[in-house]
């Protein structure tokens, strides 16, 4: 079945840097949409940065000039390098995808990580 892991998150100053990684499995992945959501305590969750197929990216404004996003379509992995980190991106960070190749057939469907959470101390 379509997995997708996440690792990276942890605790951090104000000013400091983290880097998050999701390795998709269960699947080709390299035709889809691959991204990070965030979900802070009391707010909905919200499209943090995502990238296609061919490398096209969006970030939310937020977080423009301060987060990179990459893939690896070979390794199934999806990166987000988060500079600059503030207290308001405090969140429980989730990779997804939008769909997948399982077994041949194409999936269209969201599929979700279950979350790393990264805390931004001031």
């Amino acid at each position: 079945q379509v997995q997708l892991v996440e690792s990276g998150g942890g605790l951090v100053q104000a000013g400091g840097s983290l880097r998050l990684s999701c390795t998709a499995s269960g699947g080709i992945f390299s035709f889809n949409f691959m991204g990070w959501y965030r979900q802070a305590p009391g707010k909905q969750r919200e499209l943090v940065s995502r990238i296609t197929s061919g490398g096209r990216t969006n970030y939310a404004d937020s977080v423009k000039g301060r987060f990179t996003i990459s893939r690896d379509n070979r390794k199934n992995t999806v990166s987000l390098q988060m500079n600059s980190l503030k207290p308001e991106d405090t969140a429980v960070y989730y990779c997804n995808t939008d769909g997948a190749v399982v077994a041949g057939i194409a999936y269209k469907s969201d599929y979700w990580g279950q979350g790393t959470q990264v805390t931004v101390s001031s």
